[in-house]
């Protein structure tokens, strides 16, 4: 697809509020103007604890859950290392209003194929939203995107980026854009973004500066999919589902290894 015909496509992107997707949507407006941006409801802390615990206990789900929280108030202290990671990457947070959006309940919900069904995208793409169930995925009538902030197959669900550089793996600190299928950021790879973190990087900037530095393989994607030119790459490796370090093991390595 040139980039004239791409300019001429819609596209749409799911997200839920905050300022990471908006830097992916911004991005993608350069190259597809018709954009439009379809916003989830986030999920309540309790259902998705309540979750966590049916799947891992309740033990691992409040360690996680303090996690969250303690680190949550650590913000205060990257406002420095988040500035220089958008200037480094030119990359915008702030949400533009000229972009039209709709929003919904869920991205599982009738509202979303319907808003689909209205936009007639050329390609859908997934950012920091919930997983589609399969009957969902099912309905959607053009390809379907993922960009994770990890190395998949290695760091599929949640902090990719942290646990990497707990592995001793920093080659593996990136981003991940994928077809969406009904598991856990399993689909198909199409690009992937290796950046390498600074040692003043925590939690709190991992998936900003994956996300910032992973624009441009993400309009690649976004192009080839709307174009009908997609190239899944065949990569081996482990692969394994992560999830929020619980309170302990999160203090454990920032004390021991200034991984925080």
């Amino acid at each position: 697809m040139t980039e004239r015909d791409a300019r001429m496509e819609t596209v749409a992107i799911v997200i839920q509020p905050g300022p990471n997707p908006e830097i992916v949507v911004n991005a993608l407006k350069v190259a597809f103007p018709n954009v439009v941006v379809i916003e989830e409801q986030p999920e309540s802390k309790t259902l998705f604890i309540r979750r966590r615990a049916k799947k891992l206990g309740w033990i691992q789900a409040l360690g996680q859950l303090a996690t969250m929280v303690v680190s949550k108030y650590g913000k205060r202290f990257t406002v420095k290392r988040a500035q220089e990671i958008l200037e480094e990457f030119g990359a915008n947070p702030s949400a533009d209003s000229t972009i039209r959006r709709i929003a919904v309940p869920s991205v599982n919900s009738p509202e979303l194929l319907a808003a689909l069904a209205d936009i007639r995208p050329a390609a859908l793409l997934l950012v920091s939203c919930r997983m589609l169930k399969a009957a969902t995925l099912a309905g959607i009538p053009c390809p379907v995107l993922n960009f994770h902030a990890g190395i998949t197959p290695q760091y599929r669900g949640l902090q990719g980026g942290y646990w990497a550089r707990v592995a001793r793996d920093e080659e593996s600190f990136g981003g991940t854009v994928h077809l969406v299928d009904p598991g856990v950021d399993t689909g198909d790879i199409l690009y992937q973004q290796r950046v390498t973190p600074s040692k003043r990087d925590t939690m709190h900037t991992y998936p900003l500066l994956q996300t910032a530095a992973s624009t441009g393989v993400i309009v690649a994607a976004m192009r080839d999919a709307a174009g009908g030119d997609l190239k899944p790459l065949k990569i081996a490796g482990p692969s394994r589902q992560w999830y929020h370090p619980p309170v302990w093991t999160w203090l454990r390595h920032g004390m021991t290894r200034g991984i925080w």
